[in-house]
């Protein structure tokens, strides 16, 4: 996992060419008025998904890995909690989906990390992840995740 924020975007642009499409998306596209919904970039191999919610309780989520895809999770407006974890030996709570691409685990987070505006977290398929959480109070959210096929 990866924790920073988006004016270091370019010291990840190593990691291949769909990372540098990715936040090139990012840095060149206006989230404020764009409206909730899936974004194709690159077909299947890259797209955004743009969500705004109300920031929940830890208590009632589990964290969730992936097998297909690597999230970019970046915060447009608003701040929440992102708890997550190394992928080792766990038992899945409820089991890999395959047209979903992913699957639940009932452990609690290892760390927590503070995700603001203007910040973005990398989870690999190794990395579990529970995004989505309060600070303190539930708090209006909008986030882009952006999925890049493994």
């Amino acid at each position: 996992m990866i924790l920073d924020t988006i004016t270091n975007a370019h010291r990840y642009h190593c990691l291949g060419p769909r990372f540098v499409k990715a936040f090139e998306y990012l840095a060149q596209t206006d989230f404020h008025t764009l409206e909730k919904g899936k974004y194709e970039i690159d077909g299947t191999n890259l797209f955004a998904i743009v969500n705004e919610y109300d920031t929940v309780d830890p208590s009632g989520e589990q964290m969730e890995a992936h097998k297909k895809y690597i999230d970019i999770q970046y915060i447009v407006k608003g701040a929440e909690l992102i708890g997550h974890d190394f992928l080792q030996q766990q038992t899945p709570s409820k089991a890999y989906s395959e047209t979903e691409d992913y699957m639940l685990f009932g452990e609690k987070p290892a760390f927590f990390t503070r995700l603001d505006q203007q910040h973005f977290a990398i989870f690999f398929p190794t990395d579990l992840h529970m995004p989505n959480l309060r600070i303190d109070q539930p708090a209006a959210v909008k986030k882009v995740v952006i999925k890049l096929a493994v």
